[in-house]
């Protein structure tokens, strides 16, 4: 089991302050190792889906103590004297306290389900009510294209044309696209890709900054939206996102910097 740098030091450092009379994990050199210590890495490794066990305890204590030794031995040998351990250790300090703000912040300001909900709504709201099936063929002059489409009036495949796109991702596939919102492509794409019917080849070259497209539409068909239940961990983390940013923004607008 792997603890990430930063969790594991949060972990250790959010019980440091243990009383005396605490139980221990074990005893290096006098120096007892509290079992909140224990506890705190055993909660880490359960959030990373490691379930308790007698071999994770023997391996978490053993990591302890082999931190506890090294820790005596550094400050033996005077190394938190070092200018770049200072330097480490203040950038941790500052670190560890500003997680802990920002994780105090966010279980006073909780994102609402009433908020959830609104954002979903506005994320359905933005979603085209159809989804396409295209296919286009790239090419960087007009005259090119132009000379594709003739040659698709005249009964040339286009998935075989297709292999000559500039567009590396669909070539292979006969200039196949999949299924997609319109909004994902660039404007001028997704007006012509909407303004065929099925089965039907642009009768003109289509310009974008890429170039020129050929484009032909599969099948058109009402668009899938992720549930609200699908969607909510997602959103949830991005309100809570926008809360702290919008709490640092608040907190640098009323510094006095200098």
């Amino acid at each position: 089991m792997k603890f990430k740098p930063a969790t594991l030091l949060l972990a250790l450092v959010a019980v440091t302050a243990a009383p005396a009379f605490a139980q221990t994990v074990a005893t290096v050199n006098g120096k007892a190792i509290p079992s909140a210590q224990m506890d705190a890495m055993l909660k880490q490794a359960a959030a990373q889906g490691q379930p308790d066990s007698p071999e994770l305890r023997d391996m978490i204590k053993k990591s302890l103590i082999g931190r506890e030794v090294l820790v005596q031995e550094a400050t033996k040998q005077g190394v938190a004297a070092n200018k770049d351990v200072k330097e480490a250790l203040e950038q941790a300090r500052q670190d560890i306290l500003v997680r802990a703000l920002l994780v105090n912040y966010v279980k006073k300001n909780p994102v609402s389900d009433a908020e959830i909900k609104a954002a979903y709504e506005q994320y359905k709201a933005s979603k085209s009510d159809k989804e396409y099936h295209g296919r286009h063929i790239l090419v960087k002059t007009e005259k090119e294209a132009t000379d594709i489409i003739a040659k698709l009036k005249g009964g040339a495949k286009f998935e075989d044309l297709a292999k000559a796109s500039l567009d590396p991702g669909s070539a292979a596939n006969g200039g196949d696209l999949g299924w997609a919102n319109p909004a994902t492509y660039v404007k001028p794409f997704g007006d012509a890709l909407v303004a065929l019917k099925d089965g039907q080849v642009t009768e003109k070259p289509v310009q974008s900054e890429y170039g020129y497209h050929v484009i032909r539409l599969e099948g058109s068909r009402a668009a899938k939206v992720a549930t609200l239940d699908e969607l909510k961990p997602q959103i949830s983390e991005s309100l809570i996102q926008r809360k702290v940013g919008a709490y640092r923004e608040q907190l640098m607008a009323k510094a006095k910097v200098q």
